[in-house]
């Protein structure tokens, strides 16, 4: 069988924008499996931050993901934030990933929903409360590479039972430090919601960063507050029903 993109072919950033763009159920018939045997993590970064910048030209947030087989290390989702351009608050890089994986699987036929225990997700940006939650409940993948700590403190301890690994990626970093000083009422929108943005706009920067910063705390605080309540639920419930 022949393919487009060789084992031997260059991983150049126009490569691997083309492999960015192309619909993931394609790129088994396109691209020879040897080739993504031997892309390195750094390029498979570099194909979630292309991602990211189609979400910028389209005038999105910059955050693309990449989901790769850790066996094969073929490329099975890749995605990027579409909330503003959908005006969907929960397509973000990592979501858009996992929704992509699940729909190229059913068009090759598959009826189960996709396994990721056994693959890699790569974001560009740290995840967000919303994505961690998805990844420790329903995507949990066994490995997580995280490509912006900068721009956003790293959420590695909300991460559960599964790898996590920093590998930043200048192009990512700059790319989100220009879209959030570019469009600071799209950043916060995507950190914590429009309600709480139109609340507190009116804040300076720095005053309006130090805000976001205590709301995440706080909800932070408030989550290990219930997760004590709810296992302290449970517990009794389990001790009385040891079956």
């Amino acid at each position: 069988m022949s393919f487009i993109i060789s084992k031997d072919a260059l991983p150049s950033d126009e490569l691997l924008d083309q492999i960015a763009k192309t619909p993931t159920e394609k790129l088994s018939t396109l691209v020879d499996p040897e080739f993504f045997q031997n892309l390195s993590d750094e390029k498979f970064m570099r194909v979630a931050t292309l991602l990211a910048q189609k979400g910028y030209d389209e005038g999105g947030c910059p955050i693309g993901g990449v989901i790769i087989d850790d066996e094969t290390r073929q490329i099975i989702g890749k995605g990027h934030n579409t909330m503003m351009q959908e005006l969907n608050s929960v397509v973000h890089g990592e979501t858009a990933a996992t929704i992509d994986a699940g729909r190229a699987a059913k068009l090759k036929g598959e009826s189960k929903p996709v396994d990721f225990s056994k693959t890699t997700m790569f974001t560009t940006l740290t995840p967000c409360r919303v994505c961690c939650c998805q990844l420790n409940t329903r995507t949990r993948p066994a490995r997580i590479v995280i490509g912006d700590i900068t721009n956003a403190p790293s959420s590695e301890p909300r991460l559960h039972g599964m790898k996590v690994e920093i590998l930043e990626d200048p192009k990512t970093i700059e790319l989100y430090k220009r879209y959030s000083e570019e469009f600071p009422e799209k950043h916060y929108a995507d950190w914590l919601g429009q309600a709480w943005y139109e609340k507190n706009k009116q804040l300076p920067p720095e005053e309006l960063l130090a805000a976001a910063i205590a709301e995440v705390r706080d909800l932070d605080i408030a989550d290990a507050n219930a997760h004590k309540v709810l296992v302290g639920a449970v517990r009794p419930s389990l001790a009385a029903n040891p079956s």
